[in-house]
């Protein structure tokens, strides 16, 4: 088939799970024989700072598209744009990702190109965003469910959202992990003096909705040598800031910034627990990685966190400051604990979540609505 991808804001990127997601789908349909086309937005990684503007990427074409600087048009500008130039690719079949550029679903189906949408995140309800881009996500949600050939949402509690609001199907897909390989703490020892099984680990974006208030108050209640380590870029500097004035006061915390390459393996072969404390999710690309690298997982139990983890990690009310330090002193208080769901994690998320099986079922659902064996509408 002839793929296009729209909805990413570059690969390759390490600024959030749909890139990573985008990513991995894309060279991996590539390398089945797949023409695969994946439209970047311009501009900088909003992390690393880096621009790069590449024309092609294991086996994958890249098309950049122009944009605002300006954050609140960038999204819209980029999938109108890219909208506009996939209309001229003779695409099988077009795949947006995300709410924002899914609001342009009505408009691919206009010009005669068959859509799959995929849905990441309950992405209107983040605390971020204002008025007209709640509406506007709202506005893709709707459209992503009611005009495109197939919808794909990432989670159980998902699917019931899009039934409950739109009234219409979506089919479950994931995320998925490789069995990494368990590094030494060189570097992560050399630049932040963290040792094997020293530290708590957060290590995802740092937005409000990951509720890294909650766990740092939590922490701060706590009990252990154990430092807390807060790894990950940050959207906004002034949220930033107010989580180090939170942290202040405690010399255990330590934020690292943004991490890429063996950092980031190094900090999760070597965490005694990883922990993801959202108020909202998808499913977490982080949260798979931890477990992957056999990681005791502490997490609120949100349907997204619970869906994945089951039994293989440990729980807190979301939000609940007390039941988090509660929970955490707890956990921490039985070493033994941890140790069994550290070795039980990793053969649990690879048997059940490869990147392999995300795309092979992803390649399905673009078949069925391209040779019509039970596209959804």
């Amino acid at each position: 088939m002839k793929i296009a991808i729209i909805g990413h804001k570059r690969i390759p990127s390490n600024e959030g799970g749909i890139e990573k997601g985008v990513e991995q789908h894309a060279v991996r349909m590539a390398a089945l024989g797949h023409e695969v086309h994946v439209y970047n937005r311009g501009g900088a990684d909003k992390y690393s700072g880096k621009c790069e503007r590449l024309h092609e990427y294991k086996g994958v074409r890249i098309i950049t598209i122009p944009t605002f600087q300006n954050q609140k048009l960038n999204a819209v500008v980029y999938s109108f744009l890219a909208t506009l130039r996939a209309a001229f690719g003779r695409y099988d079949v077009v795949s947006y990702r995300a709410s924002g550029p899914c609001a342009m679903v009505g408009l691919a189906k206009k010009l005669g190109m068959k859509c799959v949408a995929s849905l990441h995140g309950i992405d209107s309800q983040r605390s971020k965003w204002g008025r007209f881009a709640s509406w506007y996500l709202r506005r893709g949600e709707r459209l992503a469910a009611t005009k495109a050939d197939a919808l794909m949402v990432l989670s159980k509690n998902m699917q019931k959202y899009i039934s409950d609001e739109y009234g219409a199907d979506s089919i479950l897909f994931y995320n998925g992990v490789d069995r990494p390989k368990i590094l030494s703490p060189n570097e992560i020892n050399s630049r932040f003096g963290l040792e094997k099984n020293g530290y708590i680990l957060y290590l995802s974006r740092i937005v409000p909705e990951k509720g890294l208030d909650v766990l740092i108050r939590a922490y701060k209640q706590v009990k252990t040598e154990k430092k807390l380590v807060i790894a990950g870029g940050a959207d906004s500097s002034e949220y930033l800031a107010q989580l180090k004035l939170l942290a202040a006061d405690d010399n255990r915390i330590h934020f690292v910034g943004y991490v890429t390459g063996n950092t980031i393996a190094e900090l999760y072969s070597n965490a005694w627990l990883f922990t993801l404390p959202s108020y909202l999710e998808g499913m977490s690309n982080s949260l798979l990685e931890a477990l992957s690298y056999g990681n005791c997982c502490f997490l609120s139990d949100i349907p997204e966190n619970t869906e994945p983890a089951g039994t293989h990690a440990y729980y807190f009310r979301t939000g609940d400051i007390e039941d988090c330090r509660h929970r955490l002193q707890e956990l921490l208080d039985n070493p033994n604990k941890i140790r069994l769901l550290k070795s039980e994690a990793s053969d649990y998320v690879c048997n059940r979540f490869s990147w392999d099986g995300a795309v092979d079922l992803t390649l399905n659902v673009y078949k069925s609505v391209v040779y019509g064996n039970g596209g959804m509408r």
